[in-house]
């Protein structure tokens, strides 16, 4: 176990390296940097330059590629993501106001995929064919084929604008300092209804369907039909024996999609205004905020190798088959 973890603890730092030097190069290969950005509105054309110049020297862009990468790196070894070409504040500062919101919404929208669509398909799966099931299946996929901005611009449009159900911009409403604190709950939930609504709604008919076709293969095994035989109650059969053994694809499954999910979605939290980690990656990649990009697909691409390990070593608690060991 242990020799496993360490293999896979190089693998990790050797895929994040690279990540790190792939993104670092792409980003460079934009048009335009941060200097030129911040220039573009000076109408004297020497004075421009001379602040051009000066900008980049400041910014460390006149150095070759490969310097300022590593000086990057030696920046990130000791914790230290540098600061935001746009406005000076410290990165890891900016991350830090923007993770609540997103991490809140796709701790949120996870959950109430998994507590919907888990029924979903075990219930799918025992009654295959039935008229729940294709019903159920229709609904389900209607909606996946629905874009989540697309969805996110009906919901702002009829909701928010013309029955003015629901707030949709933003995380608060202006005087929510002065709210009382049910007050102040009651108006955070609001805000949260149409972003969950749009994080959610796509990924049902995606775990639903996964779960019950997982749970069709696990049915038909040998064990499962021997189970059966020895009298065990249908409800024994399927939650403690069927669908317990089906949980390593969907573990992959969460391990594969969640990362993703807590990275944000750019679209939608531009729509609505939210103050999470996607609005701000959007707008740093307006601004060519070459070190907060950078910090955000850092985080990003060790969220991704971290949950994904997790995930490899929660398969030998599901199944107690399975080995480390070589």
């Amino acid at each position: 176990m242990l020799s496993y973890i360490l293999r896979r603890l190089v693998t990790g730092l050797v895929t994040l390296f690279g990540i790190s030097v792939i993104s670092f190069f792409i980003i460079q290969l934009v048009p335009g940097d941060p200097a030129q950005i911040q220039t573009s509105q000076i109408a004297d054309a020497a004075v421009s330059e001379r602040v051009y110049q000066q900008l980049r020297e400041l910014y460390g862009l006149d150095k070759p590629i490969p310097v300022q990468y590593a000086n990057w790196v030696g920046k990130l070894v000791v914790g230290d993501f540098g600061s935001s070409f746009h406005d000076g504040r410290r990165v890891s500062a900016k991350i830090s106001e923007a993770l609540w919101p997103t991490l809140s919404v796709a701790l949120l929208s996870f959950m109430l995929t998994l507590i919907i669509s888990t029924p979903i398909g075990i219930y799918s799966a025992l009654r295959q064919g039935g008229g729940f099931d294709r019903s159920v299946s229709t609904g389900l996929y209607m909606l996946y084929s629905v874009p989540n901005y697309v969805a996110g611009m009906l919901l702002i449009l009829y909701l928010g604008v013309k029955w003015d159900l629901l707030p949709f911009r933003g995380m608060r409403s202006d005087g929510y300092d002065e709210m009382t604190t049910l007050g102040q709950m009651w108006d955070l939930a609001q805000h949260y209804v149409l972003i969950t609504f749009c994080f959610t709604f796509g990924n049902l008919a995606y775990y639903s369907r996964f779960i019950r076709q997982n749970l069709l293969e696990v049915v038909r095994q040998d064990y499962i039909r021997t189970a059966r035989a020895k009298g065990l109650g249908e409800r024994s059969v399927v939650l403690k024996h069927a669908f317990t053994n089906s949980l390593i694809p969907l573990i992959s499954l969460i391990g594969l999609t969640l990362p993703f999910v807590l990275g944000g979605s750019v679209i939608l939290e531009y729509m609505f205004n939210w103050p999470g980690l996607g609005r701000l990656y959007f707008e740093s990649v307006l601004q060519r905020d070459y070190p907060t990009i950078m910090a955000l697909n850092f985080i990003t691409a060790l969220l991704v190798l971290g949950i994904t390990f997790i995930a490899d070593l929660t398969y030998g608690l599901v199944d107690p088959r399975i080995s480390y060991e070589k």
